[in-house]
């Protein structure tokens, strides 16, 4: 291995040609970002084609992609809320006007409440995030001044929650029966009232995570917002808004909406119920993590299908929440690192949970159904440098 320094120059050197070289860019990634000088959030902005790879283009792209979300904004939170705080002032004839009980589905507060039962499903997932790093309840340095405003008499989502008392019937999206979506070893607070409110003008880091999932919710409508989700956007934001270079940092979180929504562009298939028996649906990958096993470790998988331990019990949500919920942060991150690099978007991803099991191999061997249920659930092993470096094996042993 070559040491950091090194490794640092080897990246500035790719980073700093006219035009990136890809492949070159791929295969230094593949073996882990170093941290230093916002390294890592360039990089993963170039692998989720965020930024192109002439580097010419990049700032009027990055002004022009801020400036787009900064619309979002405005039309998604900031309309809606003013509407909202107007209608306390002018009360002409209700009939005339768009009310509440308008029962006409083209009614914008017919909208506007579908959009609260969204909003309080990922206002419940997203202050769990990470409850075991405090990151996510700290305020951020940049508040979205647009939004907090002291002239702002509006409604923002922080409001929208604390006054909306619907219950919403969003809770039931969870998926086949076994899947817990949220992992045994991440406790969460058992009440919101454990969450302190930050003073006005302040807004945590899981409020900025709220705003992107709801803007991507109101986006695509086909697919909206679905639990899970909220993991997928947690380490992408927590990257860039931890950047040492505050000029990314400052726009972390237009930054990671793009990317966010770059990367559901191709692993959005997994969060479609309907699709879960097609071919780029979640069943399909997760019959080939068990068929690739088969191929490197037949004994193996011979006592997983005796014991009747299919898939779905743990593969579905390694595959799709891309293992956030396997390890810790850091690690979680250094394992997207190589599967943002792999060419073959995700296929890396499967032999990532081959190299897993095999790992585990002479403790499944030995273990009865509810043993072996316990390990797969809550992944035993912690270090991801002797999974990847396995799942390269595995790669390499093609």
């Amino acid at each position: 291995r070559r040491s950091a320094p090194l490794r640092i120059a080897d990246f500035q050197e790719v980073l700093g040609e006219p035009t990136v070289a890809l492949a070159k860019l791929r295969d230094l990634c593949f073996s882990g970002i170093p941290f230093d000088g916002g390294l890592r959030c360039l990089c993963w902005k170039i692998l989720l084609n965020y930024l192109p790879l002439e580097k010419a283009l990049w700032s009027s792209l990055l002004k022009k992609q801020r400036d787009l979300y900064s619309q979002f904004l405005k039309e998604m939170i900031i309309q809606p809320g003013i509407a909202k705080a107007n209608l306390g002032v002018s009360r002409e004839d209700v009939t005339l006007e768009d009310h509440p009980l308008n029962p006409n589905p083209d009614s914008r507060w017919n909208t506007y409440f579908k959009d609260n039962e969204v909003l309080l499903q990922i206002d419940k997932d997203v202050r769990r995030l990470y409850p075991d790093m405090a990151f996510f309840q700290r305020p951020t340095d940049y508040p979205c001044l647009l939004i907090l405003d002291p002239q702002n008499e509006f409604e923002t989502l922080r409001k929208r929650v604390e006054q909306t008392t619907l219950k919403s019937q969003t809770v039931a999206r969870n998926r086949s029966g076994v899947t817990n979506v949220s992992s045994p070893l991440k406790t969460t607070p058992n009440s919101l009232s454990e969450y302190e409110v930050l003073p006005n003008g302040c807004e945590a880091h899981w409020e900025v995570v709220e705003r992107i999932l709801f803007i991507y919710a109101k986006l695509n409508p086909g697919i909206a917002y679905v639990q899970g989700m909220n993991e997928i956007v947690g380490p992408l934001y927590y990257t860039f808004a931890t950047d040492p270079n505050s000029e990314w940092k400052e726009h972390a979180e237009a930054d990671t909406f793009f990317c966010f929504t770059n990367l559901m562009a191709e692993i959005r298939d997994n969060f479609i119920k309907s699709l879960d028996d097609s071919q780029c649906g979640i069943t399909y990958k997760m019959e080939k993590v068990y068929s690739t096993l088969k191929e490197k470790d037949v004994e193996l998988y011979l006592k997983l299908q005796e014991q009747n331990i299919k898939p779905q019990f743990f593969a579905f949500r390694w595959l799709t929440l891309l293992l956030s919920q396997e390890f810790l942060l850091p690690d979680v991150i250094r394992i997207w690192d190589s599967l943002f690099a792999d060419d073959n978007r995700f296929d890396f991803l499967l032999l990532v949970c081959c190299a897993m099991l095999t790992l585990i191999r002479d403790q499944l061997l030995e273990g009865d159904f509810t043993l072996n249920m316990r390990l797969l659930q809550d992944y035993p092993i912690s270090d991801v440098h002797l999974i990847l470096k396995k799942a390269k094996e595995l790669q390499d042993s093609k």
